[in-house]
């Protein structure tokens, strides 16, 4: 033990020894001056760094928020506390319509009125240090920041309540540095100006808190309680506060209704934030153990309030077109307040989605009358007769997702409605039915359905820019054969809507009658000017650039379609001697103070000549006198001068009637939502959507007859003159033409008029065999033939082409075109003598047989030996005769005769 001890000291004094040597302590000053020094270079730089980027941060934070206004203690209190000062809403003359309706339901409420617990949960999850911070949390500030550089996964977020409350009330949800800087700013700002009491309470009337019983979106506590529960926020149980306390992070995730008013059947997402809204509460001190115990144990779901009724806004399309189209409106006004212009928010879509957030915010903040177009009385005839029509046809079955579960189901839909009536010379949208129920489809019908316009677009593409390019007037004639214009296939294309062919038809008649073929025939011959272009001058939006290419383009078959808003207006270009004027429904904004920030200024663009417009207006006259919507006359209670076109989309899934008259064009859509064939038993299709434009006018007629059903006709424009021409090539009339009885007299642009003459015709001679005509041989006897018109085959190459072989479609089925032949009318020579024939007497009368072949053109009757009569094939096969001896020969279209028949002998 002593040697263990003397061993210690031994060491422990040589320790000593190295450690007060003076080579040690040097090495050790050595050594500790070189650490020293190293400290305080790296802390100088770090000082010198941090500095540095504390002045780049500084400078960076000054350049975003460099913009925005120094907002006085007026104007944030304004901006904080102004939610419940909705805009008003005015029919056409300042009639009185209400409040801007919104989906949105709030109830203002004090924070006196507000459940301890509701206020205790809100703090503990939302914001933990409320009450100590003075705006923001740097801390969480930084870390929200780090996450966004280093694109973490998680986000924990750095919002406090009063940021939460600044964009919400001030500023847009744009994700951007400068918003948030911004919203720091703000913050700091309103915490100087405003205590927490007030801050708090305003941030619990403006946040979102999901959906109520009803289905309705709802912000503010108090909307919430009653809306969930059917409690005042002031009585709240502790889990009932905790529930409603965690809403806001995702209010459509964990509110428990669906947006039809009924409790879901997944509520786990909600509950489970219940329980973390707790748990935040209990590590916050707010409540003990037990309260925290009992509270998770409690079963909330028996709490919620059953679903209540939906409370339908007597307007619903209506309000919520209004909403819409002021929102548009504002975006523009405030944007060029700020020195924009509308380019400018085209060009840039942060900058549309800033002022069109705005926009909507000062709709429901800053308490403008808004004042429509809408005429009250029309608007509610309208809704009146859509409601009760009867002839809608069929609801049909449709598997769909549903919006909750995703699940396929399958619903019943019924066949919607949607029509616009708009005044030409303004644009005022007078009225407009948006669909059958809103509680079943809220899509408004008139301006937001998107669909195919079938042969509506006709006129609008084809034959009103044909006219205005000088290649068609209403008498052109046109094909209407089996055409094969789709160079994809080889089958017929286009197809008529009834499968039938009706030869060469004037542009007019194609029209009135819808058929298809010869408007795809023209359209093709100017589709190289690109028609489309009027299309979107008359207000087409949705155009694709195929739409400018396609054929079928011509027959309203679209890429994506086309609104019936912008498929009326159009037609009013033409009653608007060819400008275009946009429909609108907002005539004018005025604010609080009675000033006028918005007046809707009437804009025309030219599309067509007044020429061109009337000549296509007559020839939509026709439509309604003697074509597809004839059936119209017979339903109006008054007359006017209507110009219109109806409309069938492929498959018949679209039906549409769009007419105008010198005051208001008025167009009607009917289909299935999921596209589905309109055909059914009973009234056609086409039927049950004139019948129904048919009731809509006579109803807004009752209201408003002046308007509605104008006295005076279309005027005719100077310039426009009639003039004869044949029926088959629009020539100046051949005497050919005249001798086949083909010339027709119509109108036309005076600088479009023909000038050439007719060369259609070939003059040529005809038999008759057996009811059908045909060219006449060289050989044929004189006698037999009659004489005739021939298509020249140059002619017919310029109409349909060199591959077209059924020539004779071309020739109408109709009395006065039975004199003009086709080029391959003919009947070829068999090569023999025809068969004989049997003959009789009766008294004085020889009757005989018909010859056996089918090239007989006639019969010579023969008295001894010489010819006493000819008789051409068709007629009565018979002959009185006198005394003597007869025979008879069949004769073919060769000049050939049979041998003679028996012999007879009359005394």
């Amino acid at each position: 033990m002593k040697e263990k001890l003397k061993g210690w000291l031994e060491k422990t004094k040589s320790i000593i020894q190295f450690i007060t040597h003076r080579k040690t302590i040097k090495g050790a000053s050595i050594t500790y001056q070189v650490l020293w020094n190293l400290f305080l270079i790296v802390l100088t730089v770090v000082i010198l760094g941090g500095a540095f980027a504390t002045g780049v941060g500084a400078g960076y934070f000054a350049s975003l928020v460099k913009d925005e206004p120094v907002r006085s203690y007026e104007n944030m209190k304004k901006d904080i506390y102004n939610y419940t000062e909705t805009s008003q809403l005015y029919f056409a003359n300042d009639v009185y319509l209400g409040k801007l309706r919104t989906d949105l339901e709030r109830e203002e409420v004090e924070i006196d009125q507000i459940s301890d617990n509701l206020i205790n949960a809100v703090i503990a999850t939302e914001d933990e240090y409320f009450y100590q911070h003075k705006g923001v949390v740097p801390k969480a500030v930084f870390r929200a920041l780090f996450q966004e550089v280093t694109n973490s996964s998680i986000q924990s977020g750095g919002s406090t309540l009063t940021q939460q409350l600044i964009k919400n009330q001030i500023l847009t949800n744009e994700v951007s540095f400068q918003r948030k800087a911004n919203e720091i700013l703000l913050a700091l700002r309103l915490e100087k100006f405003f205590s927490k009491k007030e801050i708090l309470e305003a941030y619990l009337n403006v946040a979102t808190f999901g959906r109520n019983s009803s289905g309705k979106n709802i912000a503010g506590v108090q909307a919430a309680a009653k809306g969930i529960f059917g409690k005042n926020a002031k009585d709240l149980s502790l889990p009932q506060a905790a529930f409603i306390a965690g809403l806001p992070q995702s209010p459509f995730g964990y509110t428990p209704f669906t947006n039809q008013g009924t409790v879901k059947t997944n509520l786990e997402p909600g509950l489970t934030r219940m329980k973390t809204v707790l748990k935040r509460m209990f590590d916050g001190g707010y409540i003990n153990k037990q309260q925290y115990q009992e509270a998770l144990a409690y079963d909330i779901t028996k709490d919620f309030i059953p679903a209540g009724t939906n409370p339908h806004d007597n307007y619903p399309w209506l309000t919520d077109e209004i909403e819409k189209r002021s929102i548009e409106v504002l975006t523009t006004v405030l944007a060029k307040q700020d020195g924009y212009e509308e380019k400018d928010l085209k060009n840039d879509d942060n900058l549309f989605y800033k002022y069109k957030t705005l926009a909507s915010h000062a709709l429901r903040q800053n308490g403008y009358e808004i004042h429509t177009t809408i005429n009250k009385d029309i608007y509610d005839a309208m809704q009146v007769v859509k409601d009760n029509y009867k002839y809608y046809g069929p609801d049909k079955a449709q598997a769909k997702p549903d919006p909750e579960t995703g699940q396929q189901v399958t619903v019943m839909e019924p066949v919607e409605v949607g029509a616009m009536l708009i005044e030409n010379k303004t644009g005022a949208i007078i009225s407009f039915v948006g669909g059958r129920d809103y509680n079943k489809q809220q899509v408004n019908h008139a301006t937001n359905a998107i669909r195919q316009n079938g042969s509506t677009m006709k006129p609008l593409l084809v034959y009103g820019p044909a006219i205005e390019l000088g290649q068609a007037s209403p008498g052109t004639p046109l094909p209407d054969v089996e055409l094969r214009l789709n160079p994809a296939s080889s089958s017929p294309w286009p197809r008529n809507y009834d499968l039938r062919y009706s030869g060469i038809v004037a542009a007019r008649y194609a029209l009135a009658k819808s058929y298809n073929v010869p408007a795809v025939k023209l359209y093709s011959e100017i589709v190289n000017q690109d028609p489309a272009k009027y299309l979107e001058k008359m207000g087409f939006t949705s155009l694709r650039k195929d739409d400018h290419t396609n054929l079928a383009t011509a027959i309203g078959s679209l890429k994506n379609g086309v609104t019936i808003e912008e498929n009326t207006n159009a037609f009013s270009t033409f009653a608007n001697n060819g400008k275009f004027i946009d429909a609108y429904l907002i005539d004018q904004i005025v604010d609080k103070d009675g000033k006028v920030i918005y007046k809707h200024e009437v804009k025309p663009v030219d599309v067509f000549t007044p020429q061109t417009a009337y000549l296509t207006l007559d020839m939509m006259r026709d439509v309604i006198k003697m074509g597809t919507a004839a059936g119209i006359k017979s339903k109006l209670s008054f007359s006017s001068d209507w110009a219109g076109k109806t409309g069938t989309g492929n498959e018949y899934i679209d039906s549409w009637f769009v007419a105008t008259n010198p005051n208001v064009t008025f167009g009607i859509w009917t289909g299935y939502d999921t596209p589905k064939s309109l055909r059914t038993s009973g009234l056609s299709y086409s039927q049950r959507t004139n019948y129904l434009w048919a009731e809509l006018m006579n109803a807004a007629y009752k209201i408003k007859p002046d308007l509605v059903a104008p006295k005076e006709a279309f005027p005719m424009p100077e310039g426009i003159v009639k003039r004869s021409y044949c029926a088959i090539s629009g020539l100046l009339p051949s005497s050919l033409c005249s001798r086949a009885g083909l010339v027709e007299s119509d109108y036309f642009n005076v600088n479009h008029v023909p000038t050439k003459v007719d060369d259609s015709l070939i003059e040529s001679k005809y038999v008759t065999i057996n009811g059908k005509k045909y060219m006449a041989l060289s050989s044929t006897p004189k006698e037999f033939a009659q004489s005739g018109v021939i298509l020249n085959p140059d002619f017919i190459t310029r109409m349909v082409g060199r591959n077209f072989r059924n020539i004779n479609q071309l020739i109408p089925d109709r009395g006065r075109w039975g004199n003009v032949l086709v080029p391959d009318a003919k009947m070829v020579d068999n090569g023999k003598n025809p068969n004989s024939v049997t003959l009789s007497i009766s008294g004085n009368t020889l009757s005989w047989t018909s010859s056996g072949d089918n090239d007989v053109i006639g019969y010579r009757l023969y008295k001894g030996q010489s010819k006493i009569a000819s008789i051409k094939s068709g007629s009565k096969l018979s002959y009185n005769a006198g005394s003597g001896s007869y025979y008879v020969k069949a004769v073919d279209i060769a000049g050939k005769e049979s041998s003679p028949s028996n012999v007879v002998e009359l005394p």
